[in-house]
C-alpha cells in the first residue's frame, strides 16, 4: 500500500493529468491512473502540482532589523555597517525569534528545502549558527535546512574569523561561505576566495560565496568571478561552487561577457539571483538612466550556466520587504529581467525549483519523479505556465510524503443588496487559514 496518491494532478500542460503515488517518502510513481491504494489520498481536481519551492540562499538570522535601524541611504555600505552594529546586540533568543519567523514564513508558503547563510564573525560569533542548528532539528519534518559559515565583516579584515568558521562547520555547517568583496583590496579578497576554497576542501563541502555585488567595474574586488571560476576548474571544484548577487556581471563589456560566461559554465558554477536584493540597493548613485543590477539572467541561461532566484533578506537594511516566497520572487525578477514570454516565465520557476535545488547539491534527489524525495506542492491554478503570474495558494505543502500545510480559503463578491457571487479562491498570500501539521512546527 502506498502511503500518499495525490490525483489529477496538472504537472505538464500538454500531458493529461497524473496519480503521483509515494511510498517510504518517495515518489514511487507518476502516471495517468495510479492503481494502488494509499493510506491517505489528495484530489488535486487538475490543480497544478510542481516539486516544492526551493531558498537557495537566505539569512534568517538578519530578518526584520529594518525598524530598529532603517537603511536611509538604501546602499550595501550602510547596510553592511547598520548590521554589524545591531549584531553587537544581539541575544541568542532575539537570534532564535527572528530566525524561526523566517523559517515558518517558507514553509507555510511552500518552501521545502532552505538554504542559510549566518553570519560568523567576532561580532556575532557563531550565534546564527547555533540558532539554526537547533531550528533545523526543531523543523526537521516540514524542512530540510542547510546552514552556511559566511563571513560577512571579511575573513582577513576580521581576525579570528577563520577559526570561527572552522568551528561552525565542526558544529555541523553544510557550506563555506565568503564574502570577498568585504576586504581592503584585491590582495586581500582574492586571499579570503583562497581561504574558502581551502577550508572547503579540507572539510569536503561545497562553496557558497556573495561576490561581485556591485553597478560597474571600476574596483576589482567586485570583479572576481573569473578568478573564482578558474580556481574552481583548477581545484576540481566543478559543481560544487554557488555565487550569490554578481550584479557586476551585467556591467562587464559585452565582448568579454561570452567567454566568461562559458568559463562559469565549464567550471559548473551556479549564478543565485536575489533581485528583491539587487535591485534595491543598487544604482544608488545615478542620477539618470539608473542601473537595474541585476546579473543578466537571460544570457547566462544562453551560455549554459545554472541560475536560480532566492530571497536573500527578509525585512532588514539590505531589503526592507519580502515575505519568504519564492513565487512572489519569481514575478519580480519576470518584470525587471524582461523574462516575460512563456518560455521565460517557465525558466523562472525552474529556477526556483530545479536550478535552485542544483545550486544547493541536491539536484539528483529533487524533482516530479520516481525515486525522487516526495517535497511537492498543490497549487490553486490549472496551468503550470500560470504559476508566477496568479501567485496561487498553496493548497497543500508535502514533505517527505507528509502533508504539512494545508490552506482553505474563500472569498465572496457582493455586487449589490441582496446579490452574491459564488465562493471563489483569495488572491495574495494566505495566513490565518495556513495549517502546519501538528507536532510539525514549535508554536
Amino acid at each position: 500500500m502506498l502511503d500518499l496518491i495525490i490525483r489529477q494532478g496538472r504537472v505538464d500542460d500538454e500531458g493529461p493529468l497524473a496519480d503521483i503515488g509515494v511510498r517510504d517518502g518517495r515518489i514511487d510513481q507518476v502516471a495517468p491512473a495510479v492503481r494502488e491504494e494509499a493510506r491517505r489520498e489528495l484530489h488535486a481536481g487538475g490543480k497544478v502540482v510542481i516539486p516544492g519551492l526551493i531558498e537557495p540562499h537566505i539569512h534568517p538570522d538578519k530578518a526584520f532589523l529594518e525598524q530598529k535601524m532603517p537603511n536611509r541611504s538604501g546602499t550595501l555600505e550602510e547596510a553592511i555597517r547598520n548590521t554589524a552594529a545591531l549584531k553587537a546586540r544581539y541575544t541568542a533568543e532575539d537570534v532564535r525569534e527572528r530566525a524561526e519567523r523566517v523559517l515558518e514564513w517558507a514553509v507555510r508558503r511552500g518552501t521545502t528545502t532552505l538554504r542559510a547563510h549566518p553570519d560568523v564573525d567576532p561580532i556575532e560569533k557563531l550565534m546564527g549558527v547555533e540558532a539554526l542548528l537547533a531550528l533545523r532539528q526543531a523543523y526537521a519534518d516540514v524542512l530540510d535546512l542547510q546552514i552556511v559559515a559566511f563571513p560577512q565583516e571579511g575573513i582577513i579584515k576580521a581576525p579570528g574569523t577563520e577559526e570561527l568558521m572552522r568551528e561552525a562547520i565542526r558544529l555541523g555547517a553544510d557550506a563555506v561561505g565568503g564574502c570577498p568583496y568585504n576586504e581592503a583590496g584585491i590582495t586581500e579578497t582574492r586571499r579570503h576566495i583562497d581561504i574558502c576554497f581551502r577550508l572547503a576542501a579540507q572539510h569536503g563541502l561545497p562553496i557558497d560565496m556573495h561576490v561581485d555585488f556591485a553597478d560597474d567595474v571600476d574596483d576589482p574586488r567586485y570583479t572576481t568571478a573569473e578568478y573564482i571560476a578558474r580556481k574552481t576548474i583548477a581545484e576540481g571544484y566543478q559543481g560544487r561552487v554557488s555565487l550569490g548577487h554578481v550584479t557586476t556581471l551585467g556591467a562587464v563589456a559585452p565582448e568579454a561577457r561570452a567567454s566568461l560566461f562559458e568559463l562559469l559554465a565549464q567550471a559548473g558554477i551556479s549564478i543565485v539571483m536575489l533581485p528583491a536584493t539587487d535591485l534595491h540597493l543598487s544604482g544608488r548613485k545615478d542620477r539618470r538612466t539608473v542601473r537595474r543590477g541585476l546579473a543578466p539572467a537571460k544570457e547566462l541561461l544562453a551560455a549554459g550556466v545554472n541560475v536560480a532566484i532566492s530571497s536573500n533578506n527578509i525585512r532588514n537594511a539590505f531589503t526592507p520587504f519580502g515575505l519568504a516566497d519564492m513565487l512572489q520572487i519569481g514575478l519580480l525578477l519576470c518584470h525587471t529581467a524582461h523574462m516575460g514570454s512563456p518560455g521565460e516565465q517557465m525558466a523562472v520557476l525552474r529556477m526556483a525549483t530545479v536550478n535552485a535545488a542544483r545550486a544547493i547539491g541536491i539536484g539528483d534527489v529533487y524533482g516530479l519523479a520516481a525515486g525522487r524525495q516526495a517535497d511537492l506542492l498543490v497549487l490553486d491554478t490549472e496551468r503550470v505556465a500560470d504559476v508566477l503570474v496568479d501567485q496561487p495558494d498553496r493548497l497543500y505543502v508535502v514533505k517527505r510524503g507528509q502533508v504539512t500545510v494545508t490552506t482553505h480559503r474563500t472569498v465572496e463578491v457582493h455586487r449589490g443588496p441582496g446579490t452574491r457571487s459564488g465562493e471563489r479562491p483569495a488572491a495574495g498570500p494566505s495566513r490565518q487559514a495556513d495549517r502546519i501539521r501538528e507536532g510539525g512546527v514549535p508554536r
